[in-house]
């Protein structure tokens, strides 16, 4: 798999060896056990995977192409790169200007962009609509365009649904711009759906089966123009927003399947990074020996909640933006999934130091994070178990046993 050139100021030089061990001793990808970094006076559970994926890297990579290739242009960036604070941040302190937020929702007026500015499209993609604006107003919407492959991967597939009549329904969070774009590439070529959980695809699932009661008011504003209940849901494909869980959009379709005349099999669309991180997450927590769970990442990252949704069922689990999340006096600020909202947890780590055992915490990220917010978490839980093995001898340690 190719490299790309990411700002050094996202990568951590012990990430980067805990990753490349790890490729190195199973380039296969068969065992989603984690690193364990014994520091003495605690250990810490390293995930298989987690991290940039190559969605991520690639639009990176574009986007400070982009601001390095036109310094007197105005560059914009259609909405968020990818759903981290710290990556948009740095675009904008380099100039770069959000066109809408991640709902949609203005942010700088379309009338400003001329046609020999730059226009980043994320890596979520953009709608149809949109582009067509873009081309109206003349820009080059192909030069920067950092949509990641396996999006446009769900895009072709659903093309070739509706060319085949069937009705494409897409697992995602109606107002994710991923699926707002899939959904928008779907409807071209037929009838598109959005489901958002298993229990809208089990209502779904009834109604297919018994009528159309409450399927409006159910799916209002989730369906594509002209859409037709008793005539669109006969033959259907089940496509997801690629940052969703994988297992749950197996277990849509096939509760869909059962209820549906024609089905078509649309595995081949699961990503694989989404699959490896969430596989990687279970494959630690199997693993056992953690006593909590620390996931960092964006708040508004789908794919880092549902990796906090995955921990929190079996341990403790904390969801941190970064370091600075921690207050002076050891209280964390960590995100609520299902409040929404952000929540203080006094003292921390210190009922850590009561256990009868040097405690484990397992640390890992969304695809979305970088690797430096790893590292600089990485410290931050150290410096609450000080009179340990410094990080140079514990990776030597590591690496030597690993061998």
């Amino acid at each position: 798999m190719r490299s790309f050139d990411i700002p050094e100021h996202f990568r951590s030089p012990i990430i980067s060896m805990v990753k490349a061990k790890r490729k190195e001793m199973d380039s296969r990808k068969l065992d989603f056990s984690p690193a364990v970094l014994d520091f003495g006076t605690v250990k810490i559970q390293l995930a298989r995977h987690f991290g940039f994926c190559f969605g991520v890297e690639n639009a990176i990579e574009i986007a400070y192409k982009a601001i390095v290739e036109n310094p007197d242009k105005q560059i914009f960036i259609l909405s968020q790169m990818i759903h981290n604070p710290e990556v948009n941040e740095d675009l904008e302190s380099r100039g770069v200007r959000f066109l809408m937020d991640t709902q949609g929702r203005e942010m700088t007026p379309l009338s400003e962009v001329m046609a020999d500015d730059v226009v980043i499209i994320p890596a979520f993609g953009t709608t149809l609509e949109m582009e067509d604006q873009l081309r109206e107003i003349g820009v080059d919407i192909g030069k920067y365009d950092t949509t990641c492959p396996f999006v446009e991967k769900v895009w072709k597939r659903s093309d070739k649904l509706g060319g085949d009549h069937f009705t494409v329904i897409i697992h995602g969070k109606p107002d994710h711009e991923e699926t707002r774009a899939t959904f928008s590439h779907a409807s071209k070529t037929g009838a598109a759906l959005v489901v958002e959980d298993l229990k809208e695809a089990h209502a779904l699932a009834k109604m297919m089966s018994e009528g159309a009661e409450g399927f409006d008011s159910m799916f209002q504003g989730r369906t594509s123009t002209g859409f037709d209940f008793n005539r669109d849901l006969k033959n259907i494909g089940v496509v997801n927003q690629t940052t969703m869980i994988a297992s749950e959009t197996q277990e849509i379709a096939d509760i869909l399947k059962k209820a549906s005349k024609g089905f078509a099999n649309t595995k081949d669309t699961l990503c694989y990074a989404t699959n490896d991180n969430q596989k990687a997450t279970l494959g630690a927590l199997e693993e056992g020996g953690a006593d909590l769970v620390i996931v960092v990442g964006g708040y508004n990252s789908s794919n880092t909640s549902h990796i906090v949704e995955i921990c929190e069922k079996l341990k403790p689990t904390y969801f941190v933006r970064n370091e600075l999340d921690w207050g002076e006096n050891g209280e964390l600020n960590h995100f609520d999934i299902h409040k929404q909202e952000i929540v203080v947890t006094e003292n921390f780590l210190s009922e850590t130091h009561e256990y009868q055992h040097v405690p484990t915490i397992l640390l890992t990220s969304g695809a979305s994070c970088p690797d430096a917010s790893m590292e600089r978490v990485l410290y931050q839980i150290l410096n609450y178990f000080p009179g340990g093995k410094d990080v140079d001898s514990v990776l030597k340690i590591w690496s030597d046993k690993t061998s």
